[in-house]
């Protein structure tokens, strides 16, 4: 990955990426596809799609074991929360509610990734956090 970004997707880019591709802008796809990049996901947006897809949620219509082996085969690398992870979201300010999406700004800042998010309120945490 020489010279390329270390990209953590969060979980509406990463469900688009993996079904529904027009759904991303351009400059999205532009960065997906640069073979520079490495691509992450998290362990936490597989949760969230696990939960919100048991509730029945159309939005998370998704087999959550046959996207995380899609996402492996694909290349991405796989990213497990770690205690680490979960006591720095409680040095995040106070922009978000959602524990899915605060999971996620906590992992960027604590492996020094940039994440990816089409959340105009996730956006709001700046370092290390790009909106597409």
């Amino acid at each position: 990955m020489k010279g390329g970004l270390s990209l953590l997707l969060d979980t509406h880019l990463l469900l688009w990426a993996a079904g529904e591709p027009e759904r991303l802008s351009a400059k999205a796809r532009a960065l997906l596809l640069d073979p520079a990049n490495q691509l992450v996901f998290s362990a936490a947006s597989l949760w969230e799609i696990s939960i919100k897809n048991s509730l029945d949620r159309a939005d998370f219509n998704v087999d959550p074991r046959r996207l995380w082996r899609m996402l492996l085969v694909n290349g991405y690398r796989e990213l497990p929360v770690t205690s680490e992870h979960t006591v720095a979201v409680n040095d995040l300010p106070k922009l978000h509610k959602d524990p899915f999406d605060r999971i996620l700004v906590a992992q960027t800042r604590v492996e020094g990734l940039l994440l990816l998010t089409v959340d105009k309120v996730v956006a709001k945490y700046g370092e290390g956090v790009r909106k597409v």
